[in-house]
């Protein structure tokens, strides 16, 4: 007759005894080796365990204490949890630390250039103010000078505002998808008064159905941007022609173009070509399109040369 054990026999029960401590210190010398930042939470976010390049990493983290609120963001912190000994543990990988230096010098560099371009508008519109007090001097051309410098610099700052908001994230730049052609009217509709000044015409081309993987006003602002460049750089007589397609936004002018070794360039913050220092101007509007393309995932690229006019293709990822 067959013994039918109720529970395993001592030598089974001691196999899967060492079975267990091997898988647990298999389990700990993975945790405390792992080269990423990993740490082990109990079921009330106190710290169990965590890996000796976290501890080194991360002085904040010490056993039996809670993570820094700073490495629990939802960004952050990817995580996964299991059940163990009657309670809860959770696994979480925490960002990487970065490297503040290269951050820290682009953000100087961008202050200085900031600086500079304000100053100048600046300095002009003191040295209209000051004409105004000359002997004879009529105020009404100098008050409208002013003005349009006074322009000048607020729009100098809503760009510096925007590129702010693109490079922290808040604005959230594809999110949805929009028909791009309507855009593309009423940003031309708003600026006709401005381009018939400059002689410049705008003309928009696709199917008003085709749509582009981003919120209406970021869309409004890639036009826009574009927009201002041709009416300010492509010379009376030009047209701009703004062509929509799946997937792809061109922006073409047949204006005086620009020389070939600053087309690299074009992207550049506070850029400008010989040409464009002699009129007014940012030098962030093709940044800002360059910044707004990327973050959705897409690619901008620029052609052109002397006589040739300037074309800006901007493509973006299917959805």
């Amino acid at each position: 007759m067959r013994r039918l054990f109720s529970r395993p026999p001592k030598d089974a029960t001691a196999l899967r005894e060492r079975d267990l401590e091997r898988d647990a210190a298999r389990g700990r010398a993975l945790l405390e080796e792992s080269p990423r930042l990993v740490a082990v939470l109990d079921d009330e976010g106190r710290v169990v365990a965590a890996s000796r390049r976290t501890k080194e990493t991360i002085g904040e983290i010490r056993v039996g204490e809670r993570l820094p609120a700073a490495l629990t963001e939802p960004n952050g912190t990817r995580a996964a949890s299991y059940d163990v000994a009657g309670g809860r543990e959770t696994v979480v990988y925490l960002p990487e630390p970065v490297d503040p230096s290269p951050y820290e010098e682009l953000r100087i560099g961008f202050t200085a250039a900031v600086s500079h371009e304000l100053r100048t508008p600046l300095a002009r519109l003191l040295a209209l103010l000051e004409t105004t007090e000359l002997p004879g001097a009529d105020p009404v051309p100098l008050i409208e000078e002013a003005r349009a410098q006074v322009i000048e610099m607020r729009e100098l700052v809503d760009d510096i505002l925007f590129l702010s908001e693109l490079d922290t994230g808040r604005a959230v730049v594809a999110l949805g998808a929009t028909p791009a052609v309507p855009v593309v009217k009423e940003v031309f509709e708003d600026l006709s008064e401005r381009a018939t000044n400059a002689g410049v015409s705008l003309r928009v081309e696709g199917d008003t159905a085709t749509q582009l993987p981003l919120r209406r006003r970021i869309l409004a602002v890639i036009v826009e941007n574009l927009a201002i460049n041709a009416i300010r750089y492509a010379g009376p007589g030009a047209t701009f022609t703004v062509t929509v397609r799946d997937g792809e936004l061109v922006a073409r002018d047949d204006g005086a173009g620009v020389p070939e070794v600053d087309v690299p360039r074009l992207f550049e913050r506070f850029y400008r070509s010989d040409r464009a220092r002699a009129s007014r101007g940012t030098g962030l509007g093709l940044a800002i399109v360059k910044h707004v393309v990327t973050s959705a995932g897409g690619r901008v690229e620029a052609s052109g040369g002397p006589g040739r006019g300037l074309t800006i293709t901007s493509r973006f990822p299917e959805a």
